[in-house]
Parts: C-alpha cells; sequence; structure tokens
C-alpha cells in the first residue's frame, strides 16, 4: 500500500462512532424491578455500557434525560435536555448526571427522539442512540416521525430501544422507532454493544428474494426489484432478479441497518411485507409472484395498422389499466382473470380471460377491411356498429369528403347529412357490411 493511501476498511475504523444515550427520568422509573427499582436497574446498565465501551479511544458519547426536573402530575412535555454534549473527557460529568437523576416527571419520547437529531454535530460519523425507558409516548406524540429527524441527519442505524417493564403491546409501539431490546434479557448489553462493534467496519447482510410460484417455489424471475425503506419510502436500491447457475435467487448485499419492503414490478406489481435483516444468517424475503403468459394476435392484412392498435389490460371487474399491450405480442401477467379491451374500431372487449401458472393465454383477433365514404360535400355523420337488435356508436366521421376507416369484420349503418341542409329529414342512411381484408364503399349524394 502506498503512504498516504487508505483501504475502505481503515476509513471505515477511522471514522469517530458518536453514541448519544437517551435516559428515561419519568415518575414511572421509581418502580419496584427485581428487588430494587427501575431507575436503579437503568443507571447500572447505563455505566455498563460508558466502562466496555469507553475502551475504545474511537468512540464518543453524550447524555439526553427527559422527565428529569418538572415533577408529575403534571409533568412537562417539553422537558427533554442534553445534559452532557458530545465533548472530550466527558464520562466522568455524563456518570454523575445519571447518578443525581431522580425518577419525577412525563414522558415525551417524540419530542426527545427529535431533539436528539440535534445533537450530533455532523454527518462525518456514525451516529447512534440508546434509548433507556420503561414507558411508551405520554404526551400525545407520534414517535415514528421522529425516525425521520434521525434520518436526515444521517444517523442510519434504528435506535437501539432498552424497555425495563414493558408490555407487549407497549413493545410494538416502539417497532417503528428502532430496535427494541429486553431489560430482562440477559443478553442485551452483549447484543448491543457487539452491534455498535460491528458498525466501525460495517458488512451488508446477505439476503435473497424469492419470487414464489403458485406452489411456493422460487422459480420465477426476470424482474426488476425496488428496495425501498419501509420508514422513510426512499428507495434503495434496483436489482433485475435472476437465478444462479443452481437455479436459485442470487444472493444480494444489503445493509442490514433498513427494514425493507420489496416490490417486483410484475403485471400488476406485487410486494413483500416488511422484511427486517439480521446478521450472520442469509436472509430471505419471500413474494407470491405466480405468473403466466397473454399473447394478443392479429395477422398482417392489408387494413390492420396493428402498429396503432393498442390492448388495454384490466383485472377483472377493476377499471384501473394493469398494462397496454402492443398486438402480436406476449407479456407476463400475474395468475388470475383479465378483462381485455382492443382499441380496434370498433373495440373488441374480451372479458373473464384466465391467465395460469406458466401457460400462455393466447387470443386471435381477425383481420379489418376498409370502410371509404364519398360524399359531395362535407357534412356530419357517424358509423354504428349492430350488436343483435341494437346499434352502437363508433365512431363520428369527419367533414372531408372523402374518408377511410379500419373496420372489424361486422354489420355496420352509417349516416351522414349535409351541413348546408338544415333539417333532420336529409338524414341519409346506409347499411354495409365489412370483411377481413376487403374494402367497402359507401356514397353519400344529395
Amino acid at each position: 500500500m502506498l503512504l498516504g493511501k487508505l483501504t475502505a476498511q481503515e476509513v471505515a475504523s477511522n471514522k469517530p462512532t458518536r453514541i448519544l444515550f437517551v435516559f428515561d427520568a419519568s415518575k414511572s422509573m421509581s418502580a419496584k424491578f427485581e428487588g430494587t427499582t427501575r431507575m436503579d436497574g437503568a443507571k447500572q446498565l447505563l455505566y455498563k455500557f460508558i466502562d466496555s465501551l469507553s475502551k475504545n479511544k474511537n468512540y464518543q458519547f453524550a447524555l439526553r434525560m427527559y422527565g428529569h426536573k418538572t415533577k408529575y402530575p403534571p409533568g412537562n412535555c417539553k422537558e427533554s435536555e442534553l445534559v452532557v454534549p458530545f465533548i472530550p473527557n466527558n464520562l466522568a460529568a455524563i456518570k454523575q448526571k445519571v447518578s443525581e437523576a431522580k425518577p419525577t416527571g412525563i414522558t415525551p419520547i417524540e419530542h426527545s427522539l427529535t431533539q436528539s437529531a440535534n445533537d450530533f454535530k455532523d454527518r462525518n460519523s456514525l451516529n447512534i442512540v440508546i434509548i433507556i425507558t420503561d414507558g411508551i409516548e405520554e404526551c400525545g406524540g407520534d414517535p415514528c416521525k421522529a425516525r425521520q429527524k434521525l434520518l436526515d441527519k444521517g444517523i442510519v442505524l434504528k435506535p437501539f430501544i432498552i424497555g425495563i417493564g414493558l408490555t407487549p403491546k407497549q413493545i410494538k409501539t416502539f417497532e417503528c422507532v428502532g430496535t427494541f431490546f429486553n431489560f430482562e434479557n440477559d443478553s442485551t448489553f452483549s447484543t448491543i454493544s457487539n452491534l455498535i462493534k460491528q458498525q466501525q467496519n460495517p458488512n451488508k447482510s446477505s439476503a435473497q428474494v424469492n419470487l414464489l410460484d403458485n406452489k411456493s417455489l422460487p422459480t420465477e424471475t426476470n424482474v426488476n426489484l425496488t428496495f425501498y425503506d419501509s420508514y422513510t419510502g426512499a428507495y434503495k436500491y434496483n436489482y433485475i432478479h435472476t437465478l444462479n447457475s443452481s437455479d436459485r435467487p442470487d444472493t444480494l448485499k444489503l445493509d442490514e441497518s433498513i427494514t425493507y419492503k420489496v416490490v417486483a414490478h410484475t403485471i400488476p406489481p406485487v410486494q413483500s411485507k416488511d422484511s427486517k435483516l439480521y446478521s450472520g444468517i442469509h436472509n430471505i424475503i419471500p413474494i407470491d409472484a405466480p405468473q403466466g403468459f397473454l399473447t394478443i394476435n392479429r395477422g398482417d392484412g392489408p387494413y390492420n395498422n396493428n402498429a396503432r392498435v393498442k390492448c388495454v389490460i384490466r383485472k377483472g371487474k377493476d377499471m384501473n389499466t394493469v398494462h397496454v399491450q402492443e398486438l402480436n405480442t406476449t407479456e407476463k401477467y400475474i395468475t388470475g382473470v383479465y378483462d381485455i379491451e382492443i382499441l380496434t374500431l370498433p373495440r373488441i372487449l374480451l372479458s373473464q380471460n384466465l391467465i395460469e401458472q406458466s401457460k400462455t393465454k393466447t387470443l386471435e383477433i381477425p383481420n379489418a377491411g376498409q370502410l371509404t365514404i364519398r360524399c359531395l360535400e362535407a357534412g356530419d355523420g357517424a358509423i354504428l356498429v349492430k350488436r343483435g337488435n341494437k346499434l352502437e356508436w363508433v365512431c363520428n366521421l369527419n367533414t372531408q369528403t372523402v374518408q377511410t376507416y379500419n373496420l372489424q369484420p361486422g354489420e355496420y349503418v352509417t349516416v351522414w347529412r349535409a351541413k348546408t341542409l338544415r333539417g333532420s329529414i336529409y338524414t341519409i342512411e346506409k347499411k354495409f357490411s365489412i370483411r377481413s381484408d376487403n374494402q367497402t364503399v359507401v356514397e353519400f349524394f344529395k
């Protein structure tokens, strides 16, 4: 290695790690817990973190407290203070402030997390938040919103939330904020410490996306995948799914600090559930994506204009357009029932088309014929097609004296009235037939 050049790993290890402890000093921390109080248990845990992590000279620490001044009730929902900032040689000060803390006030989780985003000097460090609390939001805030504030400050790791005596329902409220750890679990301290150390030389977790067929086998592939951060909605990665040489989904390396929602851009698109990645294991993200094929064919007759004819694909009984397919092409769709509207003149409606796993549904439509209309002067008119005993509008005529239309085979009626003749009685009606690949001429004269 040349002098002055650093490897990526060395750059990562030289990057400072800033750890902000957010300490709950609300009144509920006075409750008894395992032969002591929640407050005393939280203090001992924080001392343990300080003593262990401070051995790494690349770590910097700060302390924020909430609920530590104004007695509850009523408490103060704006009471959250950076009591010891990120400054050199502050460990004794942090321990002193924690030692002096007494359970006093109320619990403003969102406000404290939002304020925490301002406690970090810049993005040029690995910024980590560790919350030690026994309660949930008590001030009407939404802790989920505070997560975005932390992301904006470059705190890519979700906060570590250490809960003391929380119920399963209370634990669930923290899912959108960060990763929850139970104070009662003997491995909580070592797990968090190891996760922090791993971030010094960050590794991406391995994962694969299983696009499942109708037998729940990962056989589907060749689909664009977009990985979104579940909390921010921002997209992080874009890949074309593939199978490896063993016909298994290939392995991806993903940032494990993010919970993902993966969208598979099938037709129509499908998506995964929120997927959290774990270190040390190969993560699998399943998505139900059984697919079959649809082919819509029409010949190369002289009056078809196939390049101009589009096919609108809709999920059965749903008016939203799923896709617009070209004639004489094959597309892959999620299995199910589809309605198809082919924009010929007149339009062709094909309902209840079942697309099955790995099978091809083929639709054939007849070639068009051509209608030529000749008039002596400009006029108004329309073309209608016979459907049983009814006439359905196809299109209006234009004002040219010679005009042509490519129509699907069938029985038709056309009506016309010269613009110079102002009475409906002057309307002329003509009946005609259209046959594939044939031309029909209709003439309107006074």
